[in-house]
């Protein structure tokens, strides 16, 4: 066999994917992989001698990539080899998708929603039509490109010195109407994406504390894009947590929550119930529950010894309304019973028991 050449193996900057070029003097092909270096995405690239009739497209899906038939490439018998040193990423701002460009400009894209189990393989240049190693770029360049124009402006933004500050700023001045700011905490270690909690204290209108994430908002969400056309009314969120609760054991809840739709590549919203991580940190805070509920509005939760949930509504982030979902923990029993019927059932069964929204 052809000794194998990485010409180009990139992480994401959210660690949760990252995408590898090789080179195997017959085919140049490229790999979306997980975080446990499973491929999840194969995109061929490349033949570099005369393409057959017909492949066998299982060696793609184990990192061995075929020759493209000749039917499905531009180039039937076979281009140059691509020069690495020109090569280059511009990951989408989302994390889960990634476009590859060289000095004649985009090469290949493999979008968020592509799936190799399901036959969703990513775009290729020198792809003609659909095929199982690629489908053809030119048939969605003009619809893709604006995604890696506005990927390229998103990361350069957020290389500037003032970005996170902005994003913090932004977050910041909207949350003063909860009331004035406590403590202020790091729940990101200092890895994209950088999250912080703010902790607004108790006040003679309110006898319970707000903690709210900063800095969720300042990324899109990813693979929303596989459920929705328009994903801005809900690409950007916030979280909140209403707790009587020592503030700093109960903030201990974001650092694994904050983080998670881009480290686990998924996405919050209203409804959703995400199982409680295993984590010694929150242990005091998590008692006998077993995941968390996501609420947009919780208020019918709420006790009659208690003012309503502060609304939190109105902020907005390069053009995204920002989604505040508060943080309600629940049982295991409670979290099954969710996923059997629907949150909405679930909600009004809690308020049936008095449950309030309020972690004590």
């Amino acid at each position: 066999m052809a000794q194998t050449q990485i010409l180009l193996d990139e992480t994401s900057p959210y660690r949760s994917r990252r995408v590898i070029v090789e080179y195997d003097t017959h085919t140049t092909a490229a790999y979306l992989l997980d975080t446990r270096g499973q491929v999840r995405v194969p995109v061929w690239l490349a033949n570099h001698e005369i393409a057959p009739e017909t492949s066998d497209p299982s060696g793609l899906y184990a990192g061995r990539a075929p020759l493209m038939p000749a039917a499905y490439t531009k180039h039937p018998q076979g281009r140059a080899p691509l020069n690495a040193s020109r090569l280059r990423v511009v990951w989408f701002e989302e994390g889960d998708g990634v476009a590859l460009l060289d000095e004649e400009g985009l090469l290949a894209i493999i979008p968020g929603w592509a799936e190799a189990d399901r036959g969703l393989p990513g775009y290729s240049r020198d792809a003609i039509g659909r095929s199982a190693y690629a489908w053809a770029l030119d048939d969605v360049a003009a619809q893709l490109w604006p995604r890696v124009v506005h990927a390229e402006a998103y990361w350069s933004w957020r290389a500037a010195p003032g970005a996170w500050r902005s994003v913090q700023r932004s977050v910041f001045n909207h949350l003063r109407t909860v009331g004035p700011a406590g403590h202020y905490w790091d729940v990101s270690d200092g890895h994209d994406p950088l999250i912080r909690v703010s902790e607004r204290p108790p006040t003679p209108d309110r006898p319970y504390t707000v903690l709210s994430t900063v800095g969720m908002c300042g990324q899109r969400m990813p693979t929303l894009d596989r459920y929705m056309a328009d994903t801005s009314a809900y690409a950007r969120i916030e979280l909140a947590l209403a707790t009587t609760a020592p503030a700093h054991l109960a903030a201990r809840i974001f650092r694994w929550l904050g983080t998670f739709p881009w480290r686990a590549v998924t996405w919050f919203g209203p409804g959703h119930s995400i199982k409680w991580l295993d984590n010694g940190e929150d242990s005091p805070l998590r008692g006998n529950h077993a995941a968390v509920l996501l609420v947009s509005d919780p208020s019918v939760l709420a006790g009659p010894e208690w003012a309503p949930p502060p609304d939190l509504s109105g902020l907005t982030f390069h053009g995204d309304p920002v989604n505040w979902l508060w943080v309600v923990p629940i049982t295991r029993p409670e979290h099954l019973f969710a996923k059997e019927h629907d949150a909405e059932t679930l909600i009004a069964k809690l308020a049936a028991e008095g449950r309030s929204w309020i972690l004590g």
